[in-house]
């Protein structure tokens, strides 16, 4: 005994000196590759640089884009100085086409086929394999019971076997029979394969949503436009007021359709008390073409109900009154005529009103004010709109003449105008007073600059165009994705094993077993639907024997009990 301690004692020292003297392998540049393809394909990094990817958008919604306001962009980094440049430099401005969220993007594309592809091959696989071999002891299983066929019965093992292959079969079981040439047949059963393929679509439809979302990205485009009753706008190019394009959008994808805004009709609540001249339904009448030479169809555009023409989706978003004017220059000739967008401001359709006349001679003119719907004039001579509707509509204007800078090239806001550099015709604090116009009436200009009249009120809507050819694709995929989640948290894998032997007195003996694939609460469900099965197609009184009945056959088919101490030998009749 002490020799054989000291021979203990002794072994750590060579295996110690073994370790010391190995090397580990090079793992070299081609099997640095395989190990880095092994971690991008893994669902761990999926999951990252999923999670990754929603963090990188973050900085989309914190910070002006490029594409959608380039001109706030300008103004936010002229404001912050070098800290707007370096904003700039780290592309969070172009946050959806930077480099970084491209790379985030792609990689995480190329894990999520990385993970795709070697599932479905194993799995594929897996449902042309039989299922596994019928274990040697059931009992062990997490679900397990016992049947006795009385010997009168007539039904041997072999035909027992196949009776609950059949039944196995209709319950959607793939079955195998195993007759091992003895007494004792059995059958191995699986179910639950659509789990993995519903897992397999999820993933496949995320990727197929990506694909979706980049190929709108690149291929798509959005813009808006305001309509004025009576205006017809074309899908060109100089048709939007603002156009958004893709990255790899071409002029050649806008169809020539024309949507023409005949009438816009705005209900007002004049019963709720609380809610009195709140708008509650927008309907918008127009007239559309798919083409130039296609006949012209009669539409009704309203909020959430957009038109669709030419593969993009026209949706109505703002409204509101647009005053007729003729203003005339100082040499009595028509300098500008027609409606001008009033843009609101507050409530009852209170709106702000910007006129630019660049035409006007021997000097430009420009207007500000605001335009009421429902005028209201205080005791402190403050007007205010009353309510939204028409009922007594009033154009308020100061007026400026001089050089409005649009001859210079450089781009305006239609709504704003600079009166620094211009000089007052009309305001509060001159002499000459405001400019108040009702419909119908005209105000001459004072110094011989002209005159300005108010014909009529027209009304405007607000369009958004967009044109995504990935949008259809994108929502069939993310449908199949929730699909293919929901089949794969409520479908569950299981097996399923029937062994048959017979007894020595001629009953037949049955034990099965069955097993779940991961976590499945149904399992003892299962089991007893399948215990239902056989008893009701052997016609047996299952009275005398329970679920998880813990005994099993013998390798002689005798019936052997498990007790508390250990396993009994075979049992005779009661």
């Amino acid at each position: 005994m002490s020799e054989r301690v000291k021979e203990n004692k002794k072994s750590p020292a060579p295996v110690a000196a073994a370790k010391a003297e190995a090397s580990l392998p090079v793992l070299g540049p081609l099997g640095m590759l395989r190990w880095a393809w092994t971690q991008l394909t893994s669902m761990r990094t999926a999951l990252f640089l999923l999670l990754l990817l929603a963090v990188a958008a973050v900085p989309g919604s914190l910070f002006p884009q490029r594409p959608t306001n380039p001109f706030v962009v300008t103004q936010y980094i002229k404001d912050n100085g070098d800290y707007g440049k370096v904003l700039d430099k780290l592309q969070l401005f172009d946050v959806y086409s930077s480099a970084w969220f491209s790379a985030i993007y792609i990689l995480l594309f190329i894990s999520l086929i990385g993970c795709v592809v070697p599932r479905a091959i194993a799995h594929y696989k897996a449902m042309r394999s039989q299922p596994p071999r019928t274990p040697k002891r059931l009992s062990r299983l997490p679900e397990y019971g016992t049947l006795v066929v009385p010997a009168d019965a007539g039904l041997p093992a072999s035909d027992a076997i196949n009776s609950a292959a059949g039944l196995l079969r209709k319950r959607g079981y793939r079955v195998e029979v195993r007759d091992d040439g003895g007494a004792r047949p059995s059958l191995g059963a699986e179910r639950g394969f659509a789990k993995e393929v519903g897992n397999l679509v999820f993933h496949t439809s995320l990727i197929g949503v990506l694909v979706s979302v980049a190929i709108g990205g690149l291929f798509g485009y959005s813009g808006q436009r305001i309509l004025v009753e009576g205006d017809t706008f074309v899908n060109t190019l100089v048709g939007y007021d603002q156009f958004t394009p893709g990255t790899n959008f071409q002029s050649s994808q806008l169809q020539p359709y024309s949507i023409q805004l005949d009438k816009f009709d705005v209900t007002f609540d004049r019963e709720s008390r609380g809610k009195l001249g709140q708008p509650i339904d927008f309907n918008a009448q127009v007239t559309t073409k798919e083409s130039p030479d296609a006949p012209e169809k009669k539409e009704t555009l309203k909020v959430n109900d957009p038109v669709t023409l030419g593969g993009t989706s026209i949706y109505l978003t703002g409204n509101g009154y647009a005053p007729v004017v003729t203003i005339r220059d100082g040499a009595g000739n028509v300098a500008m005529q027609g409606p001008v967008v009033a843009k609101l401001q507050g409530e009852n359709y209170y709106s702000s009103v910007v006129i630019k006349v660049p035409d006007a001679r021997p000097d430009q003119l420009g207007f500000v004010g605001f335009f009421l719907p429902t005028a209201f004039v205080t005791d402190e001579g403050i007007s205010f709109s009353g309510d939204p509707g028409l009922f007594n509509p009033q154009l308020t204007l100061n007026s400026y003449y001089g050089d409005l800078g649009l001859d210079n090239g450089a781009p305006q806001n239609v709504f704003e105008l600079d009166v620094k550099g211009l000089t007052p015709l009309n305001n509060r604090k001159l002499e000459a007073g405001g400019i108040t116009l009702a419909p119908g009436s005209t105000y001459t200009l004072p110094d011989g600059k002209g005159s300005i009249s108010f014909d009529g009120v027209k009304r405007y809507v607000g369009v958004d165009i967009h044109h995504n050819p990935g949008q259809v694709s994108a929502l069939i995929f993310a449908l199949l994705a929730v699909a293919g989640l929901i089949v794969s948290l409520y479908v569950n894998r299981r097996r399923v094993w029937v062994r048959t032997g017979t007894h020595e007195d001629g009953r037949t003996m049955v034990e099965y077993g069955l097993l779940a694939r991961g976590e499945d609460h149904r399992l003892a469900a299962e089991a007893q639907a399948v215990r239902k099965l056989l008893t009701d197609e052997w016609q047996l009184d299952d009275s005398g024997s329970t679920q998880q009945t813990p005994s099993r056959l013998d390798d002689n088919g005798a019936d052997s009990v498990t007790t508390p101490t250990g396993t009994a030998g075979p049992t005779k009749d009661q």
